[in-house]
């Protein structure tokens, strides 16, 4: 497998285009074949959910594009806000000519505002006239959709074969996804039926941006689409495919984590010797969201404790006398706590201390229950991320 440049605009048979002006931006990628989506659990669904949900259960098996915008959620927008969402695929099927059912919706931006459906239509003309194959299409897709994202997150890879994979996302506020993420537009020209690509999709999701903890608040918009081309030929190996896939899904998952919202540190935590996969993914995750050890490693604070404590009400089987607790910067590391015994002199809380001061905090957590493991992955809680959200409509 090799990283490749050109993001989704790397994957034959993808064109693509955005642009974005103030808060405002629209995005349209074009590509056929088979499309699976997985969608927020959020009981308060956006429009472009709704409407996305019902395209792919008629259409999914062949796809030709979906649209994008930030500036609005278009969530809490009620029938006006479906019809709206209706006409944003309406806009790009008629200009395919075809099955508006075949059209992908996708939003983010302030909830509970009606869409400034002028200004997307004023603007949709000056976006497909420019959807390119280029890197530029991927890189302006990218941009169009971004909110309070300090940086665009692209990532493309190759596997043995030819079949390639690549991805665009945004994120960096209100993440907790729980089945989807923020916004993610992945493409494959792998040639693979509708079923098998959404199992694969999921079995991806679940181990990365289903993984990502920013601020424990689920979108009401969150979704991750796929399409596949079909451009490539059939994948002659399924585990190498499975692999390429969720190779995208986590490194993206981790730019959104890294780019949270006032954001200074990436938190990767990782529980192992769980005695089921799920408890591993509910300690690894409460680690992650604990606002009390966020703080602690935004401050270079080694409180410790409160990773311990995360665990302890994540209601993941535990014995607080089998813990042990590691941190580390990729570099060097310092044990915490070695089963279940503190080992808080001075000399290591000095050290733990030093590798928090670093860009990236690996926390690992050993159960000693069992053989499974999991990762999650998120940042640290500044006084930006209040600044931020303090302002967000105003």
């Amino acid at each position: 497998m090799k990283i490749i440049d050109g993001g989704i605009c790397a994957v034959k048979g993808v064109r693509a285009f955005g642009i974005k002006e103030g808060k405002m931006g629209l995005a349209i990628m074009l590509a056929k074949g088979p499309c699976a989506a997985v969608f927020t659990r959020n009981k308060v669904k956006a429009a472009p959910v709704l409407v996305s949900q019902e395209h792919i259960r008629k259409h999914g098996h062949e796809f030709n594009g979906i649209i994008a915008n930030s500036g609005n959620a278009n969530a809490f927008t009620h029938q006006q806000g479906i019809n709206d969402a209706i006409a944003m695929a309406g806009m790009l099927a008629t200009k395919l000519g075809v099955d508006p059912h075949t059209i992908g919706v996708s939003s983010t931006g302030v909830i509970g505002r009606p869409m400034n459906m002028a200004w997307y239509r004023d603007h949709f003309e000056e976006v497909f006239s420019q959807v390119t194959d280029t890197p530029l299409g991927s890189e302006k897709a990218n941009r169009a959709i971004m909110t309070t994202d300090l940086v665009p997150k692209t990532y493309a890879v190759e596997i043995d074969g030819g079949i390639r994979f690549g991805g665009i996302a945004k994120g960096s506020g209100m993440i907790e996804p729980n089945m989807g993420t923020m916004l993610s537009f992945l493409f494959t020209d792998a040639e693979i039926s509708q079923p098998e690509l959404e199992k694969r999709l999921r079995e991806a999701v679940d181990k990365s941006y289903n993984m990502v903890v920013v601020d424990g608040d689920t979108s009401t918009n969150d979704n991750v689409f796929i399409i596949a081309t079909g451009k490539a030929g059939k994948p002659k190996d399924m585990a190498q495919f499975q692999a390429g896939l969720e190779r995208v899904c986590t490194e993206l998952a981790k730019m959104v984590a890294r780019d949270g919202e006032g954001a200074t540190k990436l938190i990767e935590c990782t529980v192992k010797g769980a005695k089921s996969v799920e408890d591993a993914r509910k300690a690894a995750k409460a680690v992650i969201r604990s606002p009390l050890f966020k703080s602690a490693v935004y401050g270079t604070d080694p409180n410790w404790g409160r990773a311990v404590c995360a665990v302890g009400y994540s209601s993941a089987e535990m014995e607080p006398a089998k813990v042990t607790l590691t941190f580390s910067d990729g570099d060097e590391s310092v044990n915490l706590v070695d089963k279940g015994w503190p080992k808080s002199d001075e000399a290591v809380l000095a050290k733990a201390k030093k590798i928090m001061g670093n860009d990236t905090l690996y926390v690992t957590v050993d159960l000693a229950l069992g053989n499974a493991s999991a990762t999650a992955w998120g940042c640290d809680l500044t006084h930006k991320y209040v600044d931020i959200n303090a302002s967000y409509t105003t």
